[in-house]
């Protein structure tokens, strides 16, 4: 393996600034722990991710990335994982979760139906204002401990590559990608606009990323009874039943169009 993995990081290092960069990428890392699927995406604040380099059949490349951009990124744990949230370096997916990621919305509605049995990434901060995510994919099995003490001994010179390669990529996103920050604040601002008071909709927030009540409580200093309380007011006040139709009354508010 050490041979094999030190031919295709030179070739990695070789394609550095040149569009076979991110293929060398995933066959160096390919060396150290196969994986079926590989996905790099670019995040600049909450504008739409862009989609660096994939290897994606038609079928998968449709829900993981076309999908994916269209709105349920909003809730995913690796675009959640801002600088301040989680440092650099790799990171399983279920490390980043919410306590109830798996009974969430996002999940049920949308992350379910990939049929990954984990997904892991490595974080890279390409510059201050933005956040490359290196996503690998298995559908078998779940990624070992040897596995990943494997991946994060070549941290360093995947982070240095990357950070080099995808250097100003904020910059060049800008102008690619319609920053929606404004959207989402008026999602949560004006969801049940006239029915839900601020408290509510900070409830609605937390509960769409997937955070138990008890979390929930934590994180807003009260009890998690208090919680559930708001929780039964909002659906009351929305007409609505379950999590599912909360996440479509939000999506609904965040693009500002009913037929969505």
């Amino acid at each position: 393996m050490k041979s094999a993995w030190s031919i295709a990081a030179g070739r990695m290092v070789e394609a550095l600034g040149t569009p076979d960069y991110a293929p060398a990428l995933a066959a160096a890392l390919r060396e150290i722990a196969p994986f079926e699927f590989i996905v790099v995406f670019g995040y600049v604040g909450s504008a739409r991710p862009v989609d660096l380099y994939d290897d994606f059949p038609p079928r998968r490349r449709l829900l993981h990335v076309e999908e994916y951009q269209e709105g349920p990124y909003l809730l995913d744990p690796f675009f959640l994982a801002t600088p301040e949230r989680a440092a650099a370096g790799l990171w399983r997916l279920g490390e980043l979760a919410p306590d109830r990621f798996y009974q969430g919305e996002y999940f049920k509605s949308y992350y379910e139906q990939t049929g990954l049995a984990e997904e892991i990434g490595y974080l890279v901060d390409a510059d201050p204002s933005s956040r490359i995510v290196i996503s690998m994919m298995r559908t078998a099995r779940r990624f070992s401990s040897a596995d990943l003490r494997a991946l994060k001994e070549v941290w360093p010179l995947i982070d240095a590559c990357s950070r080099r390669h995808w250097a100003g990529f904020s910059a060049r996103a800008v102008g690619e990608t319609p920053d929606i920050d404004a959207s989402i604040e008026r999602a949560f601002r004006t969801i049940g606009e006239g029915m839900l008071t601020p408290r509510e909709r900070e409830v609605v927030e937390f509960t769409l990323k997937g955070h138990s009540a008890e979390a929930i409580g934590q994180i807003l200093g009260i009890a998690s009874g208090t919680v559930r309380i708001h929780r039964r007011n909002i659906y009351s006040k929305l007409r609505i039943r379950s999590q599912g139709e909360l996440f479509s009354a939000f999506i609904t508010e965040m693009i500002g169009s009913p037929s969505a």
